[in-house]
């Protein structure tokens, strides 16, 4: 049974079979938005949440086997009106940028989530990723299984 919290960074959660770790990531105004890394026995994953580009979280997901983070189409971005591109660019994370936080953090695969391509297919997104990361990448659609 999880009872819910008010949550800080740093560990959340912890028995024999998982350790989860509240990360603080960038969203916009928002005084609190967190990351989640998840260290299993077999295997760490660290999901993004909704964030921007993240020194805070690049450090936390050095050295996790899979990271799960949202993303946006920079390319179909351009093409919105000015206020939705300041608000995307404030709240959320470019598919370059994506393939810059994978790079530094060189996770075995990289699994895209909470897609936001504003018009551009999946093909094009990850174009977008791949300028900055040449590594694993899997578009993610709901009920994938991933291992």
């Amino acid at each position: 049974m999880v009872t819910a919290h008010e949550i800080k960074p740093g560990e959340i959660y912890r028995d024999e079979a998982v350790r989860v770790i509240a990360i603080a990531v960038p969203h916009g105004a928002w005084a609190h938005a967190y990351g989640y890394r998840f260290e299993a026995k077999d295997r760490t994953i660290v999901i993004s949440g909704d964030a921007t580009y993240s020194e805070s979280l690049i450090a936390a997901a050095k050295g996790c086997d899979i990271l799960v983070h949202e993303v946006y189409s920079q390319t179909g971005l351009e093409k919105r009106t000015p206020d939705w591109r300041k608000y995307h660019a404030a709240y959320h994370t470019s598919a370059p940028d994506v393939g810059r936080v994978a790079a530094q953090v060189r996770p075995r695969k990289l699994v895209l989530y909470h897609l936001l391509p504003m018009g551009e297919t999946p093909e094009e997104v990850l174009r977008e990723v791949r300028r900055n990361w040449d590594g694993e990448i899997i578009y993610g659609k709901d009920l994938d299984v991933i291992r």
